[in-house]
């Protein structure tokens, strides 16, 4: 299975790994499936460090590089990902969410999330 992690998994994989819940543990350990982080991920961790967030405080260079030497493939922002926005109903007002939601979708892949709301997209998304 494709499974595309929102950025606060991505965030917890690489430095907080015990934040994972046991059904995201499973999921991301299970060798069948191929992980997946997006550009607008890292793009996230950028504004949002540079804004002081303490729950962003990763470098989105050592993040990348450590999740690509993880096995993880990197997934870039494609016009197609953007039109796909268009056609999300307005659960969520995030634009980094409603991008990795896009992207599943564009991709068939699933979104795996933390965010509840965001679970709530009529889309490939699983809460973990």
């Amino acid at each position: 299975m494709k499974l595309l992690l929102d950025t606060h998994l991505l965030l917890w994989v690489a430095g907080q790994p015990e934040r994972l819940s046991e059904a995201a543990r499973l999921l991301i350990e299970d060798m069948e499936n191929e992980l997946i982080f997006s550009t607008a991920s890292l793009w996230e961790v950028m504004i949002k460090r540079g804004l002081g967030r303490d729950d962003f405080k990763a470098d989105p260079r050592l993040l990348r590089r450590g999740l690509l030497d993880n096995g993880y493939s990197e997934l870039p922002i494609s016009s197609a990902h953007v039109v796909a926005i268009d056609t999300l109903p307005a659960i969520h007002k995030d634009p980094f969410d409603r991008m990795l939601v896009a992207q599943a979708l564009v991709e068939g892949g699933t979104l795996l999330t933390t965010d509840a709301t965001v679970a709530g997209y009529p889309a490939p998304v699983k809460a973990v």
